[in-house]
């Protein structure tokens, strides 16, 4: 999947919902969401993100049914419709099982591994690559708020190295299930059991978990985090500090950025790669 020379790729995010923070609802026909992530490839996406559970704060979760049935079909026509690695966002095991059968490669969990027991052995047996992701193992009995798959807010005395900590004792999860290490990546957590001011910590001090030795995707596109340094601006104003968090992350030799708006975020990946002289 990695390029030869130094590429930070980008990940579009194709919800399938109709609660996500950015873009709930907006694509919920199987041909609007094919011609969607469409002209994400078209403006620069590297890979495409599944998901069928928002994860935002204060959205409901949704039962193992309604997932597969929101991202199974599209995922089956996305392996026929575009030339790009296809990845599930889950934490539930037998909604990624079912998304590598239906043809993803990449099993992205917010859970780490940790969420759902079954998903070290999901992910050994799949062969696909797998990101896992920071966060902490939230109250599952109340299901009907975001607490499912969001962990408390923590204080972190070194939020660096306490990521790393827990996010090595996932990447110890999957490798004793046979994840190999070439097929890890990790993920920070941005946004996830953490306070502001120690998302942005971690976000300025990001490339110091490649101590770890695994290539690293950074999620922060519209976040709270971003709309915090702009003065508290909503969603809907934070495509600008999204890029400029796009650009840090080039600059820090982050491999992979999740964004909702693949063109801007593409055009300025590729200008700082070029200033650079990564490309």
């Amino acid at each position: 999947m990695w390029p030869a020379k130094k590429k930070t790729l980008i990940m579009g995010i194709l919800n399938i919902t109709p609660d996500s923070f950015s873009d709930g609802g907006a694509y919920q026909n199987l041909d609007e969401i094919i011609k969607r992530a469409k002209q994400m490839v078209k403006d620069g996406a590297d890979i495409i993100d599944v998901g069928g559970e928002s994860t935002r704060p204060g959205s409901k979760v949704v039962t193992l049914e309604e997932e597969l049935n929101r991202v199974i079909p599209v995922i089956k026509q996305l392996v026929k419709e575009v030339d790009v690695p296809i990845s599930i966002d889950t934490y539930k095991a037998e909604v990624a099982r079912q998304a590598v059968e239906a043809g993803a490669s990449i099993i992205n969990d917010i859970g780490g591994a940790k969420f759902d027991p079954m998903m070290p052995k999901v992910m050994g047996e799949s062969g696909a690559y797998v990101i896992l992701m920071h966060n902490r193992k939230p109250d599952m009995s109340q299901t009907d708020c975001i607490t499912a798959t969001q962990g408390k807010l923590t204080e972190y005395v070194d939020v660096v190295e306490m990521v790393k900590q827990e996010l090595t004792e996932s990447i110890e999860l999957v490798k004793e299930a046979g994840v190999s290490d070439d097929k890890i990546i990790i993920d920070p957590g941005i946004g996830f059991a953490k306070t502001i001011d120690k998302n942005i910590e971690l976000m300025q001090r990001v490339s110091e978990l490649h101590e770890l030795g695994y290539p690293i995707l950074l999620g922060v596109s519209k976040k709270g985090s971003i709309g915090h340094l702009l003065g508290g601006l909503d969603v809907n104003q934070r495509l600008e500090g999204t890029v400029a968090a796009t650009c840090f992350a080039v600059s820090q030799e982050i491999e992979i950025v999740r964004v909702h708006d693949v063109l801007e975020n593409a055009r300025a990946a590729k200008v700082m790669q070029q200033l650079l002289n990564y490309v």
